[in-house]
């Protein structure tokens, strides 16, 4: 079983066959025709009701779903059984902890820093560029932070797992 947040409505989720065409929502039993037309889009049919569905994005780490329902799109939630023992004992999803600091992935030069103290930065952002092994890796931000401090500079060698980085 698993818990589906859509518009801050949560439903439970429990599927009775291995096609997820059969189960649960909240208790109530639905039986649901499928038809795949390619990897992200559905046609599906529900009581004599037709819903084409499409797959926007999925964030596997989040557990987050964008799906366009009839045009409409809509973001789920997911959440198994395992997330709610880990949350039930305080355990925190390693993917999801929030590091203070970005640290060398590997001995190398710092090449370039992108960033300076105070800039605001998402996931994804490129922060600073450190050479290793005569090619240049771009290091990346994990999450959405600010950044309170830098401690490298621009020349400097770095040793594997060296901070280089601070996070507010």
């Amino acid at each position: 079983m698993f818990t589906a947040e859509i518009n801050n409505k949560k439903f439970n989720i429990k599927f009775s066959n291995e096609l997820l065409s059969k189960g649960t929502i909240s208790d109530e039993r639905f039986e649901i025709n499928v038809i795949k037309n390619n990897n992200k889009s559905f046609h599906i049919i529900n009581n004599l009701k037709s819903y084409n569905v499409d797959i926007i994005s999925i964030d596997n780490i989040e557990k987050r779903v964008i799906l366009k329902v009839n045009q409409k799109t809509f973001e789920v939630k997911i959440t198994d059984e395992l997330d709610k023992l880990l949350k039930e004992m305080g355990i925190q999803n390693k993917e999801n902890k929030k590091n203070k600091d970005l640290k060398a992935p590997m001995p190398g030069l710092v090449t370039e820093i992108i960033i300076k103290i105070g800039d605001t930065i998402q996931k994804g952002d490129n922060l600073l560029i450190l050479e290793a092994m005569k090619m240049e890796n771009n290091l990346k931000a994990e999450h959405d932070a600010i950044i309170k401090d830098i401690i490298v500079e621009k020349g400097n060698s770095v040793e594997k797992n060296q901070v280089l980085v601070t996070f507010e």
